[in-house]
């Protein structure tokens, strides 16, 4: 199998480009290579910002995938861009996008794949649903082969699965325990949510 991840050393996106090499996967990655210790032996690094669409084009001239993932787009014309470079390159394109786009407030506590999409509280979520609309219409329209995956809360063993920890990262709070000091617990108990370790995503 042959794919492209766009990124590819996230939280999420890290844990599957080591377990795709693992298994033998011809994996290509497209990001600005800030993070090159990060990426396994056996990945190819295509150094580019995604968002030269010129030069992607250039350096993806010749080439189809069996899938493409992107794990950094965020707001539809990032999509978009997607969209026109990779129409006819690929059988499958992964969009992940974020549990966070489901109804806020939840009318049921249970999500099911008939749980409306609405989050009037997080302009983060509401973009990521522009861009799950946004490919249905391709697809609907024009074959646009897609799937969207809405991940949770995702962590791996860089970070600790918090919602409030400040500007300096979720360890500042294990540091404040460990100080005795107080730290922010948000919500009353009532809101559940779901943590999913990188590995098991």
């Amino acid at each position: 199998m042959k794919a492209l991840f766009i990124g590819g050393t996230g939280i999420i996106s890290s844990a599957i480009t080591s377990s795709l090499v693992e298994q033998g996967w011809e994996l290509y990655l497209i990001n600005r290579g800030n993070r090159s210790e990060s990426i396994p032996a056996g990945a190819k690094l295509l150094k580019a910002d995604i968002n030269d669409e010129e030069l992607v084009k250039s350096l993806i001239k010749d080439m189809n995938f069996d899938v493409v993932a992107d794990f950094i787009a965020f707001v539809p014309s990032q999509v978009e861009r997607d969209i026109r470079l990779f129409s006819g390159r690929t059988k499958q394109y992964i969009f992940i996008s974020s549990a966070s786009a489901y109804q806020k407030p939840l009318s049921d506590y249970r999500i099911t794949e008939s749980t409306p999409l609405a989050n009037p509280y997080w302009e983060y979520s509401r973009n990521k649903i522009a861009c799950e609309e946004l490919l249905m219409s391709e697809y609907r329209n024009n074959g646009f082969p897609v799937t969207i995956v809405r991940p949770s809360h995702t962590y791996d063993n860089r970070s600790i699965p918090l919602g409030v920890h400040g500007n300096n990262g979720s360890w500042q709070v294990i540091k404040r325990m460990l100080e005795n000091k107080p730290v922010i617990i948000h919500g009353d108990g009532s809101s559940l949510w779901t943590l999913t370790y990188n590995t098991d995503f």
